[in-house]
């Protein structure tokens, strides 16, 4: 869809307002004895007060500046609008992060249609940095001041460093082939949720691959990704606005090296 001038300000500036009032519900509860819930009967997926805080203070921001626009959160779900317009929610991602006490998750935000997001923020409040993308933006701003975001340019994986969250990523096969491309790269890392993708926007990370992601785990780090230059599909070079497996990579070549890999754990 064809988005005016004018909305697109519009949009920008209700992202900047719902990451603005994420950050002051979170904060308060980052680093105390919160008690975390667990949403699984078996296994551990934590949810905490300040999830829940944070996307409905966010809703409350749509429901005063675009009550049109439809809404997926993690939390609350779908609420249906008449706008053409999505805005997709994760109010923590890395709530293991976020109970741990370590700054590495954040609040992401992606605005767009059916065809996938069109603008996202990833906010780590307590570092004060925000990333964001989209319609002609590229940008972070944090305690360095601000600086525009450009992915960098390496071209072979021996060169790459690769990030995912969890060394055993997903399924066997999951694991198998992030394993393999791992082994091809420079140096591999994990834990780093949502703060990986933002470092690869920005320059220190050349690919992120996931595995059983939702929409609200991707759309708001791939806004900002593809603004600042990078590509972000599924292990197949398909969509990945929807989640699933997903490699994010910081060029087209890294993006051509990884997928040669993964690819074969896709078919």
């Amino acid at each position: 869809m064809t988005i005016s001038d004018d909305v697109q300000r519009d949009l920008i500036a209700t992202a900047h307002a719902m990451a603005d009032a994420a950050r002051g519900v979170i904060l308060p509860y980052f680093r105390t004895t919160l008690l975390a819930d667990n949403k699984l009967a078996t296994g551990f997926d934590p949810v905490t007060e300040a999830d829940r805080a944070a996307e409905c203070a966010m809703r409350d921001v749509l429901a005063a500046r675009r009550p049109d626009d439809a809404i997926l959160g993690e939390e609350y779900g779908t609420t249906p609008g008449t706008s053409g317009l999505i805005w997709v929610l994760d109010p923590i991602d890395g709530t293991r992060a976020f109970i741990s006490g370590t700054p590495t998750w954040g609040v992401l935000i992606a605005v767009g249609d059916e065809a996938g997001p069109r603008f996202g923020i990833v906010d780590q409040p307590f570092i004060g940095e925000r990333f964001e993308g989209g319609f002609g933006v590229a940008r972070s701003t944090g305690p360095m001041g601000e600086a525009t975001l450009t992915t960098r340019g390496t071209a072979t994986l021996d060169e790459a460093t690769i990030f995912t969250t969890f060394p055993e990523v997903g399924s066997e096969a999951d694991r198998a082939a992030f394993h393999g491309l791992a082994s091809h790269c420079k140096l591999t890392r994990y834990g780093m949720d949502c703060y990986a993708y933002a470092l690869l926007a920005l320059g220190h990370v050349d690919l992120v691959v996931e595995a059983g992601l939702q929409a609200y785990d991707i759309q708001g780090p791939m806004a900002v990704i593809e603004a600042a230059g990078g590509i972000v599909t599924d292990w197949q070079g398909g969509p990945a606005h929807m989640g699933g497996r997903v490699v994010a990579a910081a060029n087209p070549q890294i993006h051509a090296a990884a997928l040669a890999i993964l690819s074969k754990a896709a078919e």
